[in-house]
């Protein structure tokens, strides 16, 4: 089934206008290096009616120091924490962020990844919100109970064992959404120790967007993506980065360019990196 991932600030511009009712607004800043801040930023201005999605409490399940510094919560906790923020089945949940989407992007994959289809990410973010005259409130959201529930999860995950048996099978390509010099195991500040899984690809998820901060077209990201694929199936393909939160943006990127079913590996860099004796690739 094929999924329109992203709107354009105009457009939900006029769903607000019209005051939709089955429409959910949702703010997805945050930064790595301080938690805080992004629920600091929503207070001082967001979308008008928009929530506060946090990565580190809604989108992500406790740390052991072992499973990656953003793990997949519990499905059932996450669609019941949509909810109480005000998601029924037939919402329309939009996610934003400041500009690039990568957050964003972990929202519209996890709600996909629970059934949930009506969800798209705000091509821009906030500063396309902006650009097109779109106002900021720093209003509280009045959120009412939801009814979003538990549904098929058709959005494939991976885990450590997976593609560790990969390097043997190399039937699937890794695909590392990470700046080019993380990559290479350089500048590393966010992870104990530098470097990517042996035989991965880069993929920097910046590159999926144009210097507005909006997406490329979907023909130029499905030329680009299959130069970077060659003859593998997008259903062949595992995506990670970091801690499985930009690598989203890679799907979301996969998705507008009509490549579905790739997989992602929660854990990614954060999680690999951790395990014993574990094979790693610098250069």
């Amino acid at each position: 089934m094929s999924h329109q991932p992203l709107i354009e600030a105009t457009e939900l511009g006029e769903l607000i206008k019209q005051n939709q009712v089955n429409l959910l607004v949702a703010d997805c800043r945050y930064a790595l290096t301080d938690p805080a801040a992004g629920r600091t930023a929503y207070e001082q201005g967001h979308i008008p009616g928009a929530v506060y999605a946090d990565l580190g409490d809604l989108l992500s399940a406790p740390t052991t120091g072992m499973n990656g510094r953003h793990p997949l919560p519990d499905p059932q906790a996450f669609a019941n924490g949509l909810a109480a923020l005000g998601a029924n089945d037939d919402t329309l949940v939009v996610a934003y962020d400041a500009e690039d989407s990568g957050f964003a992007a972990r929202l519209w994959w996890m709600l996909r990844w629970v059934g949930h289809d009506k969800v798209r990410v705000l091509n821009g973010g906030l500063r396309a919100w902006q650009a097109s005259g779109g106002e900021l409130s720093s209003e509280p959201a009045t959120v009412r109970q939801g009814t979003l529930g538990l549904r098929h999860r058709a959005m494939p995950t991976v885990t450590f064992g997976d593609v560790l048996a990969n390097l043997e099978s190399r039937e699937k390509l890794v695909l590392d959404a990470r700046s080019p010099d993380r990559f290479r195991g350089e500048n590393e500040t966010i992870d104990p120790v530098g470097g990517h899984i042996p035989g991965a690809r880069n993929r920097f998820f910046k590159d999926n967007l144009q210097a507005d901060g909006r997406f490329k077209p979907a023909d130029v990201l499905r030329e680009e993506f299959k130069s970077l694929l060659g003859n593998t199936d997008p259903g062949q393909v595992i995506n990670q980065c970091g801690s499985g939160v930009t690598a989203c943006h890679n799907l979301l990127a996969m998705e507008v360019a009509g490549l579905q079913g790739a997989a992602l590996y929660p854990g990614s860099w954060s999680e690999w990196c951790r395990q014993r004796d574990v094979p790693m690739e610098r250069g």
